[in-house]
């Protein structure tokens, strides 16, 4: 296939990246074309800009990844706008360049997060569950409305709603350097939920989703065995050999991040309910041996 790949330059797009590129064309956006072809190769068809296209007529599929971190800085009030505009316009460009295509991609994978769901205490949530209205809600409502009007006879669309990645790079990296000194362990009462994924399972299931043909619609892009934040801050620490008993304060963090702290003192325990019902098999179901996995690695 012919594959266009927004986002292509992040920490999930390289992956996809290595692993699409023996068996496929891709045609990559990156606001950077040089630095990205460093690392990512000179093989693949570079765009700076979806400006460049008028239609998408020779592109069989499509994932899109493109956003700003939501973690990259403190949320003003301009990086809220950020994160949003840059989530919205791009996913909004790529569908009307669908619609103006004879003969449009067969599908699209779009991103979305669990953030969808909001604040949620210890019930598990599906893809049918109900939200939770807050800021990481309004960015994915849109976000994922934008992609669905893409949807059509022609092209299917699905949505991922990712959770924590962990792999090389993203949020692990962050959560990484106060448990290697021993410092690590439980946000507030640890009671919050983490839905994780392993990076591979996230790329295998954007594959899988590629090219099943009875997939579409939501789904959560999450293991199937979600944990609390005191569950995964003892499995991390024993995955890195050290001690994960030290709380930190949901004030301190709130003096230090702001309402962005919200993403670590609250929570949702997601289940992938639609992906495990459309046949989708993760390598790593539980938390320890991803995390070992990672660490190891």
């Amino acid at each position: 296939m012919n594959i266009l790949i927004t986002g292509a330059s992040g920490f999930i797009g390289r992956q996809l990246v290595e692993r699409l590129a023996p068996h496929h064309q891709l045609t990559l956006v990156t606001r950077s074309v040089s630095q990205t072809q460093k690392f990512l190769g000179h093989q693949h068809h570079y765009l700076t800009s979806l400006d460049e296209l008028s239609h998408l007529n020779h592109i069989d599929a499509i994932v899109n990844l493109a956003g700003e971190p939501i973690v990259a800085k403190r949320w003003s009030k301009a990086q809220k706008q950020r994160i949003c505009d840059s989530r919205w316009d791009i996913t909004a460009k790529l569908t009307q360049l669908i619609k103006q295509s004879a003969n449009p991609p067969k599908v699209m994978v779009s991103g979305s997060a669990v953030g969808y769901y909001g604040r949620h205490d210890d019930q598990l949530l599906d893809e049918t569950s109900a939200a939770h209205a807050e800021f990481s809600h309004d960015i994915c409502q849109k976000w994922e409305k934008a992609a669905q009007e893409a949807s059509s006879e022609q092209t299917r669309v699905c949505i991922i709603r990712t959770g924590i990645v962990l792999g090389k790079g993203g949020a692990l990296d962050k959560m990484l350097p106060p448990f290697k000194l021993g410092l690590g362990g439980p946000i507030g009462h640890g009671r919050q939920g983490m839905s994780w994924i392993h990076v591979s399972d996230l790329v295998s299931l954007i594959q899988f989703l590629l090219t099943q043909e009875h997939c579409q619609g939501v789904f959560n892009a999450t293991a199937p065995h979600p944990v609390s934040n005191a569950v995964f801050a003892k499995a991390l620490g024993k995955a890195l050999n050290r001690p994960a008993l030290i709380t930190t304060p949901p004030l301190a963090l709130q003096l230090a991040m702001g309402e962005m702290s919200q993403l670590l003192t609250e929570g949702q325990f997601v289940i992938p309910k639609h992906a495990l019902e459309a046949g989708f098999k993760f390598q790593f179901n539980e938390l320890e041996p991803a995390l070992m996995d990672v660490v190891s690695s």
